[in-house]
């Protein structure tokens, strides 16, 4: 009974000393909790003390920092899942600290960075959307946001870019894809990022070529080998008017 309410005072010391009741691995160091994402231990000289990271952050074990915290997309938690309360004071800003998406799941390209509950509006570029998983601008098709779509965006003529890019022999979507201007051999449209189309022209006496993605001779693409055969009619025009003077 005596040793049961000497133990009992013990960790009441340790707790009321901020000391944990944890065991150290090694005398000095940082160890994570085995439960808890952003708690960890600081041992010195075999004494361990209970941290928190900042509400947003979880604990780095390989940090060589001396708050030993990152964000979470840097940061393998494995089964250690539980955190701490978040207490974020906005929609925004759900925790204190960290990379949020806009709170309106149909908005994809706006995100907001969160330092002490303080948010700061980011937009991402021309046709990425916010990834929370890697706390970077994406490529929609990666990202696995299925509940937003692409921003609509047309030429004068009424050409969109189509949802999905084309992809190369590996399997990789061109960030910026051509398209063959479907009533005019001589143009062609670049997908800035995947949805902003921008009109081209082919130099003249050249037809965009839609398997080699660029200007080409009329007679290497079938349907355009006649586009400029009224250049011909004009110089035989020319030519014999020419003869009758």
């Amino acid at each position: 009974m005596l040793k049961v309410t000497l133990l009992g005072a013990s960790l009441l010391v340790a707790q009321a000393s901020g000391q944990s009741t944890f065991r150290c691995p090694e005398k000095d160091g940082y160890f994570e909790d085995q439960v808890q994402c952003d708690k960890y231990y600081d041992c010195f000289d075999g004494i361990a003390e209970d941290r928190l990271c900042p509400d947003g952050l979880v604990f780095d074990p390989f940090s060589r920092k001396r708050e030993p915290c990152d964000h979470y997309f840097n940061v393998d938690c494995g089964d250690r899942l539980e955190l701490q309360t978040p207490k974020g004071p906005s929609d925004l800003c759900p925790r204190l600290n960290g990379f949020y998406a806009h709170p309106d799941p149909s908005v994809c390209h706006i995100f907001y960075a969160c330092v002490d509950g303080v948010a700061e509006e980011y937009t991402c570029s021309s046709g990425l959307w916010f990834d929370e998983f890697s706390g970077v601008c994406n490529w929609p098709e990666v990202t696995d946001r299925k509940e937003c779509k692409a921003d609509a965006y047309e030429t004068n003529s009424g050409f969109q870019c189509p949802e999905r890019g084309p992809v190369d022999e590996f399997g990789q979507f061109d960030p910026h894809p051509k398209y063959a201007d479907p009533n005019d051999c001589a143009k062609f449209f670049i997908c800035l990022n995947g949805i902003s189309p921008r009109e081209q022209g082919c130099e003249l006496g050249l037809v965009y070529n839609e398997f080699t993605k660029q200007c080409d001779a009329p007679e290497n693409v079938p349907e355009c080998k006649d586009y400029y055969a009224f250049l011909e009619d004009d110089k035989n025009t020319s030519s014999n008017n020419r003869k009758r003077k």
